[in-house]
């Protein structure tokens, strides 16, 4: 009995001090964050201002102005209703279709050609936040590779930069245009890391939505929140590991 207990005792002694151990402790630790290779960031709301479309919405719903959030909110809600069940319209027509959904909701008669008119030419024309330009400078001049990831339509985003003078700040645009799979899907994550050769931990996503850095943690990114004004996380998400009120902040954390 005496040989049989050394041996556990020899065996425990391994296990608590040797390597078995050693590598499930290594398993628990985070790894350690590293400089990212490349800044990936959303665009409308978080480069781009969509408080400019108040006007052309609330026209077209009859001066009710105070509806915009709720129309967009309707529209991302619908983009992931198409994404999970297998389906794909762009976010053009999924905005079209929110708007008469917000209207008829409220009683609000209007047609698909008022809806299309309110929308698609002022969301294609919508000025960068004021902190944008000067904070993509900066992060370039420092050697950042930056990339947009976005949920419009490859068409749309290029017109959308093009009006707002952001072309040349940019190494490359993506749309979920070509895998149809709208963000916050991981996989629309894991596309674009794919598409840039790196590591998710490589990456930092941008965004001004709680859904959006939700969802780019879980797929293993950096994360950065930038609490543009009336934007707020998702309370029950992973944290992400920066918030920053806008790019100048970025700029100063990313030395």
């Amino acid at each position: 009995m005496s040989i049989l207990k050394s041996i556990k005792t020899f065996t425990l002694s391994l296990l608590v001090g040797g390597s078995l151990v050693s590598g499930l402790a290594h398993a628990d630790e985070k790894p350690s964050q590293v400089k990212p290779k490349v800044l990936i960031f959303d665009v409308n709301e978080t480069l781009l201002d969509l408080t400019s479309m108040r006007t052309s919405i609330g026209k077209a719903l009859g001066g009710r102005e105070d509806l915009l959030p709720l129309w967009f909110s309707t529209m991302l809600h619908h983009s992931l209703v198409d994404t999970v069940s297998g389906n794909y319209h762009d976010f053009g027509q999924i905005g079209v279709a929110s708007l008469l959904m917000v209207a008829k909701n409220n009683n609000i008669d209007i047609t698909s050609e008022q809806a299309k008119t309110a929308i698609v030419t002022p969301l294609l024309t919508l000025p960068p936040h004021g902190d944008v330009k000067e904070g993509l400078a900066k992060l370039k001049a420092r050697g950042y590779k930056l990339v947009s990831l976005t949920n419009s339509s490859n068409k749309g985003v290029k017109a959308q930069f093009e009006s707002a003078g952001l072309m040349s700040y940019f190494d490359a645009r993506y749309s979920i245009e070509d895998i149809k799979i709208y963000k916050p899907d991981l996989r629309a994550y894991e596309w674009v890391l794919t598409k840039l050769n790196v590591k998710a931990n490589e990456a930092m996503m941008v965004a001004a939505h709680g859904w959006d850095v939700a969802g780019a943690k879980e797929a293993g990114l950096q994360t950065t929140f930038i609490a543009r004004p009336g934007k707020t996380l998702y309370p029950l998400a992973k944290k992400p590991d920066h918030v920053v009120k806008d790019l100048h902040e970025l700029v100063a954390l990313l030395k």
